[in-house]
Formats: structure tokens, C-alpha cells, sequence
């Protein structure tokens, strides 16, 4: 059983993920059950047909869905968000309640929420399932490291903060090791968990990863590219994915009016989400006739959409980077994309552009004038070619077929027995 909040047919992130795994968990004759919201991301807004506050069940892919009522803000706030999950939290502990008699070998928790980790360790102990607690982000991390639970204005107010800071960080840790494994997707996220005290023989390594027969270097952008309006001459800076806080894209635009006396440099965002309306008032308040907004593409186009790109950008903030793994950054290596990646040198992808030199250009996060001049140099080299590291590290570390073959071999060790 998955137990998550995000779904197919949601384009990007976790709830991609979380469908195209159970869809191929059904393929290697696994029964799968999942208990999910409404698809409503990254557009934080509910995708019809769907309906917001009613349970709704379907069958997609031969997997059996419930989908729980949810409360989702028009305009995203700490508090907001952490009623948005609570909302689910509760939700969806009705319908587990509906399948206590199904005696699952497996509930598979995806983080996030953490707030559904009661009730999936209770589910756990009452049908005698295994449990899974699996880390695509580490949400309590993201939060503090953004700083989400605001700024404190005095001394007194720091340490109430640090107070609740530590209490939140105890409840954490002491959740994550009442599962009987806990499963995330990259290395240093791991090191994360056993610095939380997760014990390391109960961890699983489970990257997300790229259809690779299916995002090529073979595939052309050139008709996309025209069909946008672009010119066969024009250099595109593309971001595609969520947009949201986290990722810090103002960068973005600040590179773009650098960059503004080179008219035929393009910057190309590609996506939704909380954060969008007011990236596209930034954009229009500073003038920017080189920046260029365009919807979420169904995954049909997204092989020749990141063909069209010279210059792919994965832009987070600072503190962001170990707490979560961009998972826009698996494709485009698989397409041997030419990327510009801003983290810091001691996270997962400053190790990955240590191990693997030539795979991306890194540079250091909110700095625009690093960002700016690493961008320049990128485009002043010829990205005709693709990128021959790239696609060699996404064939022999995100092969979609190959992760999930192993996962299942994971869980078949979990239980003792074929699932």
C-alpha cells in the first residue's frame, strides 16, 4: 500500500513518481493499493474532474485508488501549508481505517507528510504490515533550512524558536525509527537519516530515476522551438518544473537582465506553482523582454522540450540542497543536457559535480554575479553536442527499469517472502 499525498496524473515531482512506481510495481505482479489526494500540484489548484472535499475511488493502471479530501490555500502561508497537510493527515486516516481488513505486506509512506506517520505506523501494527518511511523530501529540514518558521526579532523569541525547533526535530527522529525501514533517494539524504539516528541496516537506497529509453539525446527540439517563436539563432536558457519559494528563481531574472544587452539569449520557465504569479509580476515590473512563461508540458513533449534548451538551469536556495534533490535534474541528464546547477559544494550534487566532472557547471547558490558568469561562459560554448557525461551517469545510475527491479528485491527482503 502507498500511502502519499501527491498522485498521477500530477506532471512533476513526488506524485509523478508515486504513479509511475505503482504502475510499475503492478507490472512485476505486485497488488497495489494507494491512499492519495486529489491531484492539485504545482499548480496549488484541485486538476478536474476531481472534487476537493469528497473521497473519491478509482482504478488507474491497475492500481486501486483512494483519493482523500484535502484543504488547499490559493495563496500558500507556513500556516496554510501545515493546515493543508494536516487536512490529509486526517483525511486519509478514515480511509485507511476502510482497508484495515486488506492485511497488506507493505504501507509505504512517503514523505511528505510527516504528519501521516501515526497512522501509517498504527495501520502497520494493526494489520501486521511491514512499514516504509520513504524521504523524497526531508520536509522538517526544507522548513528550517528556509527559514519557514520566520525570522526571530529578539532574544527572547530566538529561544522560543529553538525551543520548538528541537522539539519538532525529537518528534522526527523518533517517528522515522518506529518504521521497520526507511528508504530515500540519494546518498547524502541517507547520511541525513543516520545522523538522525535511523539505523543504517534499516535504510534503502531508492533514487528516483529517468526513463531513459524515453528521454534521448536522439530526440530533436527544433519544431518546438519554432512553434514557440524562437528563431533558429536564439540561445534558450530553460527552467522547467515547480516554481515555488524554494527555488529562489528572482535569479533567474536578475541573470536575464544581465544578460539583457544579448538579444538573442531567451530564458524559457516552464512551469506552476505557488510562486509563479509573482515571479511573473517581477518579470514584468523589471521590464524583461527576454524572459518567457509557458505551461507545465504534458510528459508526451517533455523529451523535445529539453531538446530545444542550450542551457538547462536547476535553481534552488541555499539550505535547500541536501534537504531535497531536484528531481527535474534525472531527466535532463538522461537527455545529455548542458546544465547549470546552483548548490553548495559540500551537498549531493556538489559530490555528484566532485565524482563526475563534465556532468553539470555548479555555482554557488543566490549568487548572481557566480550564476551569471557561469551561464555566459556556458553559452558561449557550442551545445550542439549533447552532453556525453550526462548521459552516461543516467544510464548506468537512473535507469528506471533497474531502480525498480531493486526495489522490489528490497522489499521482498523486507517481508521475508515475494510480495
Amino acid at each position: 500500500m502507498l500511502y502519499s499525498l501527491n498522485y498521477a496524473p500530477e506532471l512533476t515531482g513526488i506524485g509523478k513518481y508515486n504513479g509511475e512506481m505503482c504502475a510499475e510495481l503492478v507490472k512485476r505482479n505486485l497488488d497495489v493499493t494507494a491512499v492519495v489526494a486529489p491531484p492539485y500540484y504545482p499548480e496549488w489548484k484541485i486538476h478536474k474532474p476531481y472534487r476537493q472535499y469528497l473521497y473519491q475511488r478509482e482504478l488507474n493502471q491497475a492500481v486501486n485508488l483512494i483519493r482523500c479530501p484535502l484543504y488547499v490555500p490559493k495563496k500558500v502561508t507556513t500556516i496554510k501549508r501545515i493546515i493543508h497537510l494536516a487536512s490529509f493527515a486526517f483525511s486519509s486516516s478514515f480511509a485507511l481505517l476502510s482497508k484495515l481488513f486488506s492485511k497488506p505486506d507493505i504501507i509505504l509512506l512517503v514523505q511528505p507528510t510527516l504528519f501521516c506517520a501515526p497512522f501509517a505506523l498504527l495501520y502497520a501494527k494493526l494489520t501486521g504490515a511491514k512499514s516504509i518511511m520513504h524521504i523524497q523530501d526531508y520536509e522538517v529540514d526544507a522548513m528550517l533550512g528556509l527559514g519557514l518558521l520566520g525570522e526571530a526579532s529578539n532574544n527572547q523569541k530566538s529561544h522560543k524558536n529553538s525551543t520548538v525547533v528541537r522539539l519538532i526535530k525529537k518528534i522526527e527522529c523518533w517517528l522515522s525509527n518506529r518504521f521497520d525501514a526507511v528508504s530515500t533517494i540519494s546518498l547524502s539524504m541517507i547520511e541525513n537519516a543516520i545522523a538522525k539516528g535511523v539505523d543504517k541496516d534499516k535504510i534503502i537506497y531508492f533514487p528516483n530515476w529517468s526513463d531513459t529509453e524515453f528521454v534521448t539525446p536522439a530526440t530533436c527540439g527544433r519544431a518546438l522551438k519554432q512553434e514557440w517563436g524562437f528563431s533558429s539563432s536564439d540561445k534558450i536558457i530553460l527552467y522547467a518544473g515547480n516554481i515555488g519559494k524554494k527555488q529562489g528563481l528572482e535569479l533567474v531574472l536578475q541573470a536575464a537582465q544581465n544578460c539583457s544587452d544579448n538579444c538573442d539569449i531567451k530564458f524559457v520557465l516552464v512551469g506552476a506553482g505557488a510562486h509563479v504569479d509573482n515571479l511573473k509580476n517581477l518579470a514584468k515590473n523589471m521590464q524583461l523582454d527576454n524572459v518567457f512563461f509557458k505551461p507545465l508540458q504534458a510528459w508526451e513533449r517533455v523529451p523535445e522540450m529539453l531538446a530545444l534548451a542550450d542551457v538547462h538551469l536547476v535553481v534552488q536556495n541555499k539550505g535547500a540542497a541536501d534537504a531535497v534533490l531536484p528531481s527535474k535534474l534525472t531527466n535532463i541528464l538522461s537527455a545529455g543536457g548542458h546544465a547549470l546547477v546552483t548548490a553548495e559544494k559540500n551537498t549531493e550534487l556538489g559530490n555528484i559535480a566532485k565524482n563526475h566532472p563534465g556532468i553539470f557547471t555548479l555555482v554557488e547558490p543566490e549568487d548572481v554575479n557566480a550564476f551569471t558568469a557561469g551561464l555566459q561562459t556556458m553559452v558561449a560554448k557550442d551545445t550542439s553536442q549533447h552532453n556525453v557525461i550526462a548521459r552516461e551517469y543516467a544510464i548506468q545510475y537512473l535507469a528506471k527499469d533497474k531502480i525498480l527491479d531493486q526495489f522490489v528485491i528490497d522489499l521482498k527482503k523486507l517481508t521475508d517472502k515475494s510480495v
